[in-house]
């Protein structure tokens, strides 16, 4: 009863106003959860497309992000997980509906609805904050085996592990892949654990999570930016809609008629799904900051240069084990993440070229879709062999994506009010208090970001 009254609240964020404008076939995730009586069953067929987002969200991108931010800043930071939780559920639930309601992932949308050169400077924004994101990342997966390996150095791992991601796309499903990889994400809950084996001071913590600490000081601005693009990134805007179109692909929908339009139960077991996912990254991420700010700050180390100081954050934990688990979750989130970077972009670009796209594809059927995710780990391999600090590019890469999202943001929100691509699907009030809250938001911090930086 508890579990339908949850999913009952979540539901409500957007579909009470809007009915169905045409007969449609509910998505196969929403038929078998309305079939499962047992009400944990029916919570684990709901969970799809929005719990593999928020565990990519916590890329090794992510992961360097908030460990840099504990350690620079201490618990002043920890606010914006609760600040960012409703701004990257509504940002996400918004963009599962586009996908569910016209039956296209968001470059779709873009080619039938708005002029060329909009669509083509969304997927160039993309592509851009895509590429050098997954270069990063391969980059911060090498530092990861030079954790467990030191003989071999990070530029030597580089190429294989790529070589080995490419592989498994061509041969095998990313979902495959996902099921394996996802439990190895699960080493950052050692950063939940850690945090009770620290010596906190309660009164700081619960002052900082629930009163901002704000400072003007253009590191700490840069700090907020950089949250803000690694929980809210561009690629995730096109992953969701693709994901929830894939999804009805795979269950036989093959056209866009087929796929077209969404009921009142698909809208809420997405937002049920979402929520879960995007409160699992963002407990993770609060307490990274927390358990970094706990340890690394505390001991006066404010700046990280490396993964092995970065991995100093769970000693307390796991001792000398903690470089073993830091380097696991480093490969595990990258192995989930970088496909979801990679792909997003090349559908992007394959449906704006109405090629066949999606990694539900075999190589033979979409050779233009995988020919552009091995162009694209070309390019971030290439990125790799330039002498940048990895911690460093992580952390920038983030602040990229946090400057880069806007643009793209108030493209979705310009799709998901316009009638003649949504029906009677467009945004309800709530929706767009929090889809617009937050484009005003992250338009503010990149302008503060600027404004400080050239200031000083």
């Amino acid at each position: 009863m508890e579990a339908q009254l949850f999913f009952h609240l979540l539901g409500t964020i957007d579909v009470s106003h809007n009915q169905l404008d045409r007969p449609c076939v509910e998505a196969p995730r929403t038929q078998e959860a309305k079939a499962e009586k047992n009400p944990l069953k029916r919570a684990f067929k709901i969970m799809g497309p929005g719990l593999i987002t928020g565990a990519s969200d916590d890329d090794p991108s992510g992961i360097a992000t908030y460990s840099t931010v504990g350690a620079g800043y201490g618990y002043s930071c920890l606010w914006m997980a609760l600040v960012t939780l409703p701004l990257m559920f509504s940002v996400q639930y918004i963009c599962s509906k586009v996908g569910l309601v016209t039956g296209r992932g968001l470059s779709g949308v873009l080619k039938r609805n708005y002029p060329p050169a909009v669509l083509w400077s969304a997927i160039g924004i993309l592509t851009i904050a895509n590429v050098i994101n997954a270069a990063t990342d391969i980059g911060a997966m090498a530092a990861g085996v030079n954790l467990l390996a030191p003989s071999i150095p990070t530029t030597a791992a580089v190429i294989p592990i790529s070589l080995i991601l490419l592989v498994s796309l061509i041969f095998f499903s990313y979902k495959r892949l996902a099921s394996v990889f996802k439990w190895l994400t699960l080493s950052l809950f050692a950063y939940v654990i850690t945090a009770f084996f620290c010596k906190i001071d309660t009164a700081i913590v619960l002052k900082d999570t629930f009163i901002p600490n704000v400072s003007w000081h253009p590191g700490y601005i840069a700090a907020l930016v950089a949250i803000l693009g690694t929980t809210i990134s561009p690629y995730l805007f096109f992953w969701q809609a693709n994901s929830e179109v894939d999804e009805l692909k795979d269950a036989g929908a093959t056209t866009v008629e087929e796929r077209k339009g969404a009921s009142n139960a698909d809208l809420k077991f997405a937002a049920a799904d979402i929520a879960v996912g995007m409160f699992f990254s963002n407990c993770v991420m609060y307490f990274i900051i927390l358990t970094t700010g706990a340890t690394l700050f505390k001991n006066h180390q404010f700046q990280i240069e490396s993964a092995s100081q970065a991995a100093k954050a769970l000693e307390p934990l796991l001792g000398k084990g903690a470089e073993f688990l830091f380097a696991a979750g480093f490969i595990g989130t990258g192995f989930l993440a970088v496909p979801v970077l990679l792909g997003s972009s090349a559908y992007a670009i394959a449906e704006a070229l109405e090629w066949p796209c999606g990694y539900g594809e075999k190589c033979v059927d979409a050779k233009g879709f995988y020919w552009l995710i091995g162009s694209s780990i070309v390019f971030s391999v290439i990125l790799n062999f330039f002498k940048v600090n990895a911690m460093q590019a992580l952390y920038w890469t983030a602040i990229l994506n946090g400057v880069l999202a806007p643009p793209l943001l108030f493209l979705l929100m310009m799709i998901s009010n316009n009638p003649k691509i949504m029906g009677n699907r467009t945004n309800s009030k709530l929706a767009n208090f929090g889809g617009w809250t937050t484009f005003v938001f992250m338009t503010v911090a990149t302008l503060l970001f600027f404004w400080t930086s050239f200031a000083h």
